[in-house]
């Protein structure tokens, strides 16, 4: 069963708890039937995901030897066998995207979409420089596009912008922590030979400040929060989560998997169960 789990990834399943994020600001939190709705959008993201995940490490299994962390993947250690790997991705796909269909046309077409650029990524993006970090952070668009789509809200373009750019200061740092962790990093992955530490470095900064500022004016001039006005005072937490993770990239050599950096983390788990709080608070004290 751990090997199973292992092998559907299930610890990255806690990036796909963003489609839920549509649902706390809209104010729908304790609606049931839109709560279910979301939920299995959410079941149908993990099992998608997953199926996807096991295609990647069939194609990758040779450099996932040369990893220290993804040499000990089922796949890339022999735990299980590449035939039976290929019919569970199977079996994952072709049942996830048929029921998509039952929240909605929009939502298959995203994880349609996903699906698509997912493989395209496994076969030729993660090659191509900068256009590799943006396939990876619009993995993150797509779910939280596909939670608005769910219940059939409005998409905010200032949700979307920091969405964006949040994935992509996740897809940087994840990029960085390959280079100075890694030994003979480029044989693992060839696309790190057009990085370097400082380049990341400025781009993550860029990024790092983009994100602040877009998630300020979200937070005081967007349609949501001329509802809830008291928005802005979740502005610290995403300071303090954004500076947290700089540290812990900078001063811990961490960063290379943002789900195992929630796990691993309590202050920076902590303050997102806080923003998450507040949000819900919020939106819910100002109906």
């Amino acid at each position: 069963m751990k090997t199973l789990f292992n092998l559907l990834r299930v610890k990255q399943w806690s990036k796909n708890l963003l489609i839920f994020a549509a649902l706390i600001f809209t104010g729908n939190v304790f609606n049931p039937p839109l709560l279910l709705k979301t939920f299995l959008g959410f079941l149908l993201f993990c099992t998608t995901a997953s199926g996807l995940y096991i295609l990647n490490d069939l194609r990758d299994r040779n450099e996932d030897k040369l990893h220290p962390d993804k040499k000990s993947r089922p796949i890339a250690s022999g735990k299980i066998n590449s035939v039976v790997a290929m019919l569970i991705s199977g079996l994952l796909l072709i049942s996830s995207l048929p029921l998509s269909l039952l929240l909605g046309m929009n939502f298959f077409t995203i994880l349609a979409i996903y699906a698509v650029m997912t493989m395209l990524y496994t076969l030729k993006l993660k090659h191509v420089v900068i256009l590799d970090v943006f396939v990876l952070s619009s993995g993150f668009v797509l779910r939280a596009a596909s939670g608005a789509y769910i219940i059939n809200a409005p998409i905010s373009p200032w949700f979307l912008i920091c969405t964006t750019l949040g994935a992509l200061f996740l897809a940087l740092a994840k990029r960085r922590y390959e280079m100075v962790s890694i030994e003979n990093a480029s044989k693992h992955r060839k696309i790190l030979l057009e990085y370097s530490v400082p380049l990341l470095d400025e781009m993550i900064s860029v990024v790092t400040s983009s994100t602040v500022v877009a998630y300020s004016l979200y937070a005081f001039t967007s349609e949501t929060a001329s509802k809830h006005h008291y928005l802005m005072l979740t502005i610290p937490f995403v300071l303090y989560g954004i500076f947290r993770y700089l540290y812990l990239i900078h001063k811990k050599n961490m960063g290379g998997s943002p789900e195992m950096v929630l796990i691993k983390d309590k202050p920076l788990l902590i303050n997102i169960v806080l923003y998450a709080a507040a949000c819900i608070l919020i939106v819910y004290l100002q109906k």
